[in-house]
């Protein structure tokens, strides 16, 4: 070999372990006779048909079982168990079923509740879909109690009869009372995952005939690694690194946040690293810091999105003067493709990779997306100020004009929202309602009607609140503040509009976790024609001005929280 190409590297080493932060798990007892089984549902379709035949079982097999039913008391689709509720199986419980780990954040959750369990001395198990094995041990692993326990059954309990769920639940019956009543030895050494490989070497080299060699033997290796994207990679060699880190203000090993779902350490290295791959110049680095603000802040859920088995992407959405200091697009084909959005698709693409090798978000392992989006790639926009008829975005969020911000918004998916027709705002909203009022495909519509809303810090999905993203074409905005429409009047109206029949908007909604968390609206379950809102309030819908000539809005529906930060430049 004649040339060397060596580079910084990008992956970052997880928390767990640094630190070492494990508990052992609880000690088991040696029969389930005269027990008190916990059966936790965590708001997944269809699992309480599990619990109920795993209650059969038990209750056929052990004399003198008591049972206690809990439901997580907070979220919806996916829920999480409560302090008072743990506090109760520490107390009154001695062993706990639960289900279900059958997408890729819900088994991280679930995980999550699991080792707590065993951490309180709380013997514990949970049904787990066969594809999803590697992500619950994964989950397990890094929330501290390696050896917790799923079940692993042949497939999902969603969209499956009750006859066939109780046939997994038959076939693993002896696995959970093996599980439930025999000792679990303590790892002497964490488990390794074949599928995920870490590297914690500060600089990794590759070599050829020359330079050019070594540049396809790096990609050749990061793609058989998994820490390739798909798209070529710049490398990240010592110098570009080192000017990324300057730009920043920071020291390299600063570290910037541990990043869900494998808590990697991210320093500004680590980040600055994969920025360099996907193209970013240094300029641009005081932006991708305020970008790791937004999916570091609490309420936006980044763990719930990186793992899930949606196509949820992140849309980062930049506003004031430093856009067009570092060269944005905020026109034509600001979301790309081609040269004139080179430095959007750059630090678009920049998230994706510092969520796969600093969050260790990997497809196929913790990211288990059921068909994957393009958005995933690369989506990010500056805000159109000039033809903007309202106060620019970030002085709606509440910061000043002269400062630069950041927006994540995380949408399930993108539509356009097509009218020439109209220049009366009405009718512009009757249209685009059209769209709005029957984009309920996703978990987010309707999710308030199976919610037990937790605080914001809890995250993303169990807060309950959800924002709808019109990335609104500059023709559309001028309509509408013609006739003296302002944001909040907007909202108003397209809140009023976006309703469909109960009946509807249940269909993919869990009728156990409706009538859990709104008891007080059964009698919705005998008027199932009602209209109701799709959208609990008219704060669910936000506006970003972008784009250029003709009235070809795109729709971004069902996202999390937007979260804004300020750009600081050191």
């Amino acid at each position: 070999m004649n040339a060397r190409l060596t580079i910084v590297n990008p992956v970052a080493t997880p928390r767990s372990h640094a630190d070492g932060d494990r508990f052992p798990p609880a000690a088991r007892p040696s029969t389930l006779d005269g027990a008190t089984v916990a059966l936790y549902w965590n708001g997944k379709q269809n699992g309480l048909d599990a619990l109920d035949r795993a209650r059969e079982l038990i209750a056929a097999k052990f004399r003198d079982v008591t049972f206690v039913e809990l439901t997580g008391a907070l979220g919806g689709t996916t829920r999480y168990l409560s302090e008072e509720q743990l506090a109760l199986i520490e107390d009154q419980v001695d062993v706990m079923v639960a289900t279900t780990a059958d997408c890729g954040s819900c088994c991280s959750w679930l995980m999550r509740d699991l080792c707590e369990v065993e951490r309180r001395g709380v013997p514990a198990v949970g049904y787990t879909a066969a594809i999803f094995d590697e992500d619950a041990r994964f989950s397990a692993k890094t929330f501290g109690v390696p050896e917790a326990c799923p079940v692993i059954v042949p497939d999902c309990f969603s969209n499956k009869s009750t006859q066939e769920i109780h046939q997994m639940v038959d076939e693993s019956f002896e696995e959970v009372v093996h599980l439930l009543t025999t000792e679990r030895a303590v790892y002497d050494v964490l488990p390794e995952f074949d599928s995920m490989v870490l590297e914690s070497a500060p600089e990794l080299h590759f070599g050829g005939d020359d330079l050019l060699d070594a540049f396809d033997e790096m990609q050749r290796r990061f793609v058989a690694n998994g820490w390739s994207d798909g798209m070529p990679l710049v490398p990240p060699t010592r110098r570009k690194v080192a000017a990324m880190v300057e730009a920043s203000g920071l020291d390299g090993d600063h570290v910037v946040g541990d990043f869900a779902p494998g808590f990697g350490i991210g320093t500004v290295e680590k980040i600055a690293a994969n920025a360099v791959m996907a193209g970013c110049r240094p300029e641009t680095m005081p932006v991708i810091l305020a970008v790791m603000d937004c999916v570091l802040d609490p309420s936006i859920g980044l763990r719930t999105w990186a793992m899930s088995t949606g196509p949820q992407a992140p849309l980062v959405l930049v506003s004031g003067p430093m856009a067009d200091q570092i060269g944005m697009n905020r026109g034509i084909c600001a979301l790309g493709p081609g040269s004139i959005s080179e430095v959007n698709v750059a630090i678009g693409r920049a998230l994706r990779l510092i969520m796969m090798n600093v969050g260790l978000s990997y497809p196929g392992i913790t990211d288990m997306d059921t068909i994957g989006t393009p958005m995933k790639f690369s989506a990010c926009v500056a805000e159109n100020e000039e033809r903007t008829p309202w106060d620019s975005w970030r002085v709606q969020q509440g910061f000043s004009p002269e400062q630069s911000t950041v927006t994540v918004n995380v949408p399930y998916g993108m539509t356009e929202f097509f009218d020439f027709q109209n220049s009366d705002p009405e009718l512009l909203i009757e249209s685009w309602s059209t769209l709005t009022s029957h984009a309920v495909g996703t978990p987010a519509a309707g999710a308030w009607l199976i919610k037990q809303n937790a605080p914001l810090s809890a995250g993303y999905p169990f807060h309950g609140t959800f924002s709808n993203m019109l990335l609104m074409a500059p023709d559309h905005a001028a309509v509408f503040a013609a006739a003296g429409w302002t944001p909040a009047d907007i909202r108003e109206a397209i809140h009023r509009r976006t309703k469909i029949s109960f009946r509807q908007l249940m269909l993919n909604q869990s009728m156990p976790a409706f009538e859990t968390s709104h008891p007080e609206l059964r009698w919705l379950l005998d008027a199932p024609d009602t209209m109701v809102t799709v959208n609990p309030s008219a704060d669910c819908f936000e506006f970003f001005v972008v784009g250029a000539k003709a009235g070809r809005s795109q729709f971004c529906f069902g996202g999390t929280n937007s979260v804004t930060k300020p750009i600081v430049v050191p």
